[in-house]
């Protein structure tokens, strides 16, 4: 016991990391996926086919290999560095490839969301003289954001979740980390990996009920 509390600071503080890494990486996920699939539904044929080859391979590549590619391939091979230090160079690439690996998932959903809105609802607003990008910022992407609330925070649940395998981009302070060395140290594993588990749900758990809330409160009425 007196080893889990003198190894306890050093489990928060890896915790800590993947909060900072989650809040980090939702709200550039949530950017970059608004920015996908407005390219996946342009009237231009060049930004649609980037937009879905992009979504295709990096969505169906295992989060490992991306993130080991912006690690090895991005900042190894071609010199891609956030910082001299190297822990804070880890954490902002672990960042990158999280942002862009979760903001395919995002794209999807507000693909679906925006599936949803009734097509009358476009043509009107091309009837009145609205541009693409108009039509698009003011009437189809509120709808789609409100009709998949739900399903992004499915997605937020998932990427949180996904902050355990920084390691594969060389980043070693996170708490997927520090738990496995702890465990080698102290021979004290399931107290340990109870602890780790409840404290994710601590904030998984909360995110799901808020957005099953909000989706309910702000449904759009059909």
């Amino acid at each position: 016991m007196n080893e889990l509390i003198r190894y306890a600071p050093d489990l928060l503080a890896g915790f800590w990391v993947n909060v900072q890494l989650a809040l980090l990486c939702g709200v550039l996920s949530l950017i970059l996926g608004t920015i996908l699939v407005t390219m996946r539904v342009s009237p231009t044929p060049v930004l649609r086919a980037a937009g879905g080859a992009y979504v295709n391979i990096v969505r169906n590549t295992p989060l490992t290999l991306v993130l080991a590619f912006c690690s090895l391939g991005l900042s190894d091979q071609m010199g891609l560095v956030f910082s001299d230090e190297p822990d804070t160079n880890g954490f902002f690439l672990v960042v990158m490839g999280l942002s862009l690996y979760t903001a395919t998932f995002v794209c999807e959903a507000l693909r679906s969301g925006i599936n949803t809105v009734p097509l009358g609802q476009a043509e009107a607003a091309r009837a009145i003289g609205l541009t693409f990008a108009q039509s698009l910022t003011l009437i189809i992407l509120p709808q789609a954001f409100r009709s998949v609330i739900a399903p992004l925070g499915s997605v937020m649940i998932a990427m949180v979740k996904n902050t355990t395998v920084a390691i594969a981009a060389g980043y070693l302070a996170d708490v997927a980390f520090v738990m496995k060395d702890t465990f080698d140290t102290t021979g004290v594993s399931i107290p340990i990996f109870i602890g780790i588990v409840v404290a994710f749900m601590a904030v998984t758990m909360p995110i799901g009920f808020f957005t099953g809330w909000l989706s309910k409160k702000l449904a759009v009425a059909r």
